[in-house]
């Protein structure tokens, strides 16, 4: 009898900006020849199904999804979540999949199918207990970049921002380049914050802090071109020898197949890509002209300050497509008409990354999540940051003081919580990002930084060798 295909499990967090990432990941292991299994829920399943419908060696598992207390029932996804006070009841429903996970393994050993590994979420850290019980190596993805993981852990581990009287005072990070400096102002909240005690994300974070430094390594959506300097740094903190694989960006080996869904395959539908594309054509003849609006999916933003970010792009003067997720804002009086030239205002789910690629698209005003800061430097599409939760806010740093590739709204990480940011200020960003004069060196970094992203998931490139080293000890592991 032949040996099976070695395939590859990967469990995804419930949430999109952490699925898509290991999405982009299956199709590259599948391009490798790996079968690939995704183990998801029945309400995340049909985007899963979509999104992979062209790639036959992949496939979607469904686990059912717990009904708990706290909880709304449905609620299979935090984009589904009514608020984020449900964010941690969602985080301990995940921790009940564990016994419908190990069943599956249990289902895989019995049909000698085991997986050469399970890649699974950062928060989804009872994973690692499962797959030791069948002696399956366990890598976990936390979402974020090198830079940005070094310093939570340092931090956390160092506590070097205990040492600084004011909040604009800057300190070095142990472990990381001398010429790293951080203020509070650069920290998540949790991490500036961290207090278990009073905190049931931060206790989460306790519990499953230990699964992820006893993996048997972790996967990185980056490249070493970017942040090989910090991989030292984030490997010191991992157990047993543990690896970080830095193996991105992941979007970039779909486009090496040259395969038509590249774009399209995480389009829930055709037209807002046909409509956003016709828009952007007719402008073509001006390269780099238009800019691109959103603030992802997680982030809460008031009508007041969404004012103030359409009278800002439209004070600017500039070209832009700007997404929208809000159902109650709505533009302000003859704004629509006044910018229907140069203005595109989307409610609908938008193709970012066909958008990013766009000759017209020349900056991205972004939350800075580190799926979009990869997306708008594989396009060479500089950014200017407006960083709002999470680790947004080290990826704004990152993108500003590391590679020099963007610059920050003003006063956007030091102002109060319900604090609106004015036209004014908006008004500038965009104008420092989009001119001619200041913004051509930012346009010049992001595209360096393109060209070494791509050489790197090409063959011979630095994430293209990593995967494929870290494939081959994973199938000849105990030979």
């Amino acid at each position: 009898m032949e040996p099976k295909q070695p395939h590859v499990v990967i469990f995804p967090f419930m949430a999109q900006g952490h699925t898509i990432p290991l999405l982009d990941l299956s199709k590259a292991l599948s391009f490798k020849g790996l079968k690939v299994t995704i183990i998801t829920t029945p309400s995340n399943s049909p985007f899963i199904l979509q999104s992979t419908s062209n790639h036959p060696k992949i496939r979607a598992v469904e686990l059912e999804f717990p009904i708990v207390q706290g909880l709304p029932k449905g609620c299979e996804n935090t984009d589904q979540l009514p608020s984020m006070d449900f964010y941690v009841p969602f985080l301990r429903a995940t921790t009940q999949l564990r016994r419908p996970f190990e069943r599956l393994l249990h289902e895989m050993s019995n049909g000698r199918d085991l997986p050469i590994c399970v890649i699974s979420d950062f928060f989804l850290g009872w994973t690692l207990a499962a797959c030791r019980e069948f002696d399956v190596p366990r890598l976990v993805f936390h979402g974020m970049g090198a830079f940005a993981m070094s310093v939570c852990k340092s931090v956390l581990v160092h506590s070097p921002h205990k040492h600084v009287s004011r909040d604009d005072e800057s300190f070095s990070v142990p472990s990381l380049p001398l010429t790293t400096r951080l203020t509070l102002a650069d920290l998540p909240d949790m991490i500036a914050n961290f207090n278990p005690t009073t905190d049931p994300l931060a206790q989460f974070a306790m519990e499953i802090g230990d699964p992820d430094l006893d993996s048997w390594g972790v996967i990185v959506n980056s490249f070493v071109e970017m942040e090989g300097d910090y991989l030292p740094a984030l490997e010191s903190f991992y157990r047993n020898g543990a690896k970080a694989w830095c193996v991105g960006p992941v979007l970039l080996y779909n486009e090496m197949e040259d395969t038509k869904q590249t774009r399209d395959d995480d389009a829930p539908n055709k037209y807002p890509t046909a409509k956003c594309i016709e828009w952007l054509d007719k402008r073509r003849t001006s390269p780099c002209s238009v800019i691109y609006v959103s603030f992802g999916t997680q982030t809460h933003i008031s009508n007041a300050q969404l004012d103030e970010v359409a009278l800002g792009l439209e004070m600017s003067g500039n070209s832009f497509i700007w997404v929208v997720r809000s159902i109650t804002w709505s533009p302000p009086d003859g704004m629509e008409e006044r910018i229907k030239e140069r203005g595109l205002i989307i409610r609908e789910w938008a193709p970012q990354r066909c958008i990013l690629t766009h000759p017209a698209t020349g900056g991205f005003l972004s939350h800075c999540g580190w799926n979009s800061t990869l997306e708008s430097i594989s396009a060479g599409v500089p950014i200017l940051a407006w960083p709002m939760i999470a680790e947004q806010r080290l990826n704004a740093k990152f993108v500003m003081d590391e590679v020099e590739a963007g610059v920050k709204i003003a006063g956007c990480t030091s102002v109060e919580e319900g604090t609106v940011i004015g036209r004014a200020v908006i008004c500038k960003g965009v104008k420092e990002l989009m001119g001619k004069d200041t913004g051509s060196r930012f346009r010049e970094k992001a595209k360096e930084l393109s060209l070494a992203a791509r050489r790197a998931v090409h063959k011979g490139g630095s994430s293209n060798k990593r995967l494929d080293e870290m494939i081959n000890l994973l199938i000849n592991r105990g030979k």
